[in-house]
């Protein structure tokens, strides 16, 4: 069998507060492959906490503290902020929240696409051009030529997120950690941009970390999921196998989401006396 592209036992983020260090990821463990891994749970139950930690992007007064944390044979906790600075875009790479507003407002959409690369695989300038253009299209975007000229107030939110998705995938990374993705999009626009994750991610064998609060979309782009709730992972379960799922949270959670057919007059209520003692 072989080795799991990332390996993460006992991991912990920890913050200073008035009153004490508070622990917002709490011994999480998990290992993943050139898979899907979905991670869902509420605002607050230390998703993206745990996505960041990964890159090791929590910045002081922050902690981060794990017993292994490996990525393909290195030893993440080991690594220095310049050794960090060549795995992050290169071999990790991370879509945040609200990508649109990730982009720099006075650089070109194809000058920030090229300097994804640029550092990590020097190359001549018109096959710099050339990657650039291929990636434009290959997250759907028309007429490539003219939207690399184009500035981040110039495109819509949906384009944001695909040129964002290009700067992210343009260097063949190994893992991909995309946290929220679509949260800013219309329904209609989260699918085609999923969608293009998902084929860019299955046709080059990569691994993929999405993390979302909608359960219905991490089961129907995943092949597990985790779930977390209160910065620890309360139940890991196929995606496909969601909804046979046992934990009195994720039942919750799965209870709270409206249906199609909907006929109940209320939605019920998240009851966290239900799992507090747990």
């Amino acid at each position: 069998m072989s080795a799991p592209l990332l390996s993460v036992k006992n991991l912990r983020v920890t913050f200073p507060t008035a009153k004490g260090p508070v622990d917002v990821v709490r011994g999480v463990s998990f290992s993943l492959g050139r898979e899907r891994l979905g991670i869902v749970g509420e605002s607050g139950s230390g998703k993206s906490m745990t996505g960041r930690a990964i890159l090791k992007l929590i910045r002081p007064p922050g902690r981060i503290a794990a017993d292994e944390m490996v990525f393909d044979g290195l030893d993440l906790t080991r690594q220095s902020e310049r050794q960090m600075r060549a795995i992050r875009g290169a071999r990790i790479s991370m879509i945040m929240q609200d990508p649109k507003f990730s982009l720099n407002p006075v650089m070109t959409v194809g000058e920030q696409i090229a300097e994804a690369l640029q550092p990590h695989r020097p190359m001549p300038r018109r096959q710099l051009r050339d990657r650039v253009l291929g990636m434009l299209e290959a997250v759907r975007i028309n007429e490539p030529e003219r939207v690399e000229k184009l500035y981040p107030h110039e495109i819509s939110g949906g384009m944001g997120q695909r040129v964002m998705i290009a700067m992210m995938l343009i260097p063949e990374p190994d893992l991909l950690i995309a946290d929220e993705p679509t949260s800013a999009l219309d329904v209609s626009v989260q699918a085609q941009v999923l969608d293009i994750i998902e084929e860019l991610v299955t046709g080059k064998g990569m691994g993929l970390i999405l993390i979302s609060h909608d359960l219905n979309l991490v089961a129907r782009y995943c092949d597990r999921i985790l779930v977390m709730n209160g910065g620890q992972i309360v139940e890991q379960c196929a995606a496909r196998e969601l909804d046979k799922a046992e934990h009195p949270y994720t039942r919750g959670l799965l209870a709270a989401m409206p249906r199609m057919d909907e006929d109940r007059e209320e939605l019920p209520v998240l009851d966290r006396s239900a799992w507090a003692a747990t």
